[in-house]
C-alpha cells in the first residue's frame, strides 16, 4: 500500500486569461493540499514549456495536475456549457490516461447540476478546429478537442509519476460554432460553468490522498 503525503499539491492549468479569471473568481471549497493555478498561454508549445518549468519547482514535486478550460465539442448533440471529462488525452506525441474519472463525473454533476457531462478521449490540436476537421477528429473516437490538455498532461507525466486529469467546458460544438468566446451566449454559458467546477476538482484531489492498494 502506498500513500501520498497529506499536503500533496494540486496544479490546475489553463491557457487563456478568461479561463484563469473564471477559475480565480469561482467557488472555492478547499483542496486536500496546496493549490497552484497556472495560466500556461495558448497552444501546445506554450503549455509544454509552462508546465515543465512550473513542475521543476521542488514545492510541486509529485503534484497532481489537472488541465481545464474551454474546448470544442466534436459529437452531435453537444451544447455550449456541457462538460467533458477526459478518459485519456491524445496528440501526435502520445496518449496519457486520466485518473479517477468516475469520481470527477460524480462531483461535477453535484457542482453543476443540470449540465451534461460527457466522457471519452480528448484530443489535442495546434490550431482552432472548424468545420470538416471536427468530423475527421470524431472519426478517431475523440469526443472533444482543445489546444493544451494533451501537452499539459504529457509534460506532467514526463516530469515525474503523478495523477493527472482533464476537464473541459464545451464552448462551441458542431451546431454551435463560435467566433469570439466572450461576446456570445455560448461563451458566457461556458464561463459560468467553469466558475463552478473548483469544488469537483478539490474532491478529486482529496480522493488522491487516501491510502491505495
Amino acid at each position: 500500500m502506498s500513500t501520498q503525503p497529506a499536503t500533496a499539491p494540486l496544479l490546475i492549468a489553463c491557457a487563456l486569461g478568461i479561463e484563469h479569471l473564471a477559475l480565480r473568481t469561482g467557488e472555492r471549497g478547499g483542496a486536500g493540499g496546496p493549490v497552484t493555478l497556472l495560466r500556461t498561454g495558448m497552444g501546445p508549445k506554450a503549455a509544454q514549456r509552462s508546465v515543465t518549468r512550473r513542475l521543476a519547482d521542488p514545492a510541486l514535486a509529485g503534484a497532481a495536475v489537472l488541465a481545464t478550460g474551454f474546448c470544442a465539442g466534436l459529437a452531435p448533440g453537444m451544447h455550449p456549457g456541457d462538460l467533458v471529462v477526459a478518459e485519456e488525452t491524445r496528440d501526435p506525441d502520445g496518449t496519457v490516461p486520466c485518473m479517477e474519472t468516475d469520481l470527477l463525473v460524480k462531483e461535477l454533476v453535484r457542482a453543476v447540476p443540470g449540465r451534461t457531462v460527457h466522457t471519452g478521449p480528448l484530443t489535442g490540436s495546434d490550431h482552432v478546429v472548424r468545420g470538416h476537421e471536427r468530423s475527421a477528429l470524431l472519426a478517431t473516437g475523440a469526443i472533444a478537442v482543445d489546444m493544451e490538455s494533451a501537452a499539459t498532461l504529457l509534460s506532467a507525466v514526463r516530469a515525474g509519476e503523478r495523477p493527472v486529469a482533464a476537464v473541459r467546458v464545451v464552448v462551441d460544438a458542431p451546431q454551435h460554432e463560435l467566433v469570439r468566446i466572450g461576446t456570445v451566449r455560448g461563451g458566457i454559458s461556458a464561463f459560468r460553468v467553469l466558475r463552478s467546477v473548483l469544488p469537483a476538482f478539490y474532491e478529486w484531489h482529496r480522493s488522491l490522498l487516501l491510502p491505495r492498494r
